[in-house]
């Protein structure tokens, strides 16, 4: 009975440390692909400045849209890391003309460099804290995804508003605002969610952090354009 009951320990304390073996590996290749795929989509928005492209609209925006189905189709084959650096490289490209206009104003060289330390700071911040304390926070799934209709919800009104000629003062720095805190939330729940086994692909775990980090980037970057101008 005593070798059954030390033997389930045994078992347990096994698949314990397998899984944390497992979510260690993931995060390991997950920073290692975030990691160049940000240097890859940084590199593109240059190409971007210096053939000074036009502003593409939401061309981009849809066809990386298209392309995240591409990537969790070919999540488990090397596809799936070609289709990743095609879709941060497509995102990087349509930064580069917001980079220029911003350049271009009075002041625009500090607001990219700010836009860009208080995007970095707050990605190592929250992903250190989730790394340190190791703290579950999938407690934060429902108020992200309820977050995430409200900012859907509040630019299909804004779209429409410009349609329609309305003057929705202020809406785009409250999304831009909001969006800033729902991707601070997303960093620690992702993270978190590999440490604690919920995300074991690192393709798809990469998607994830290098959208929250594009999206703060331009909504800090839009934040700062605009008090900036004031």
């Amino acid at each position: 009975m005593g070798d059954l009951q030390t033997r389930s320990v045994g078992d347990a304390n096994f698949s314990t440390g397998s899984v944390a073996t497992g979510a260690h590996k993931v995060l390991r290749n997950t920073y290692m692909l975030l990691s160049m795929t940000l240097l890859f989509s940084a590199a593109m928005a240059g190409v971007a400045m210096a053939i000074e492209a036009p502003y593409m609209g939401w061309i981009p925006l849809i066809v990386a849209f298209a392309l995240l189905f591409a990537i969790n189709k070919f999540k488990n084959s090397s596809w799936g890391i070609a289709l990743v650096f095609l879709f941060t490289g497509i995102l990087g490209f349509s930064l580069g003309p917001i980079l220029n206009y911003y350049l271009s104003t009075q002041g625009g060289t500090g607001i990219v460099v700010s836009a860009l330390s208080m995007t970095g700071i707050i990605f190592l911040s929250l992903s250190g804290y989730a790394l340190v304390t190791r703290k579950d926070f999938s407690f934060m799934a429902g108020f992200l995804m309820t977050g995430i209709w409200v900012v859907i919800g509040s630019i299909v009104l804004m779209l429409v508003g410009g349609l329609l000629g309305w003057q929705l003062t202020g809406l785009h720095m409250a999304i831009s605002a909001a969006i800033v805190i729902l991707m601070s939330g997303f960093i620690l729940f992702d993270t978190s969610r590999i440490l604690n086994g919920g995300e074991t692909n690192y393709i798809m775990a990469t998607v994830s952090m290098y959208l929250s980090i594009y999206n703060l980037f331009t909504s800090l970057l839009y934040l700062f354009g605009a008090f900036g101008e004031d």
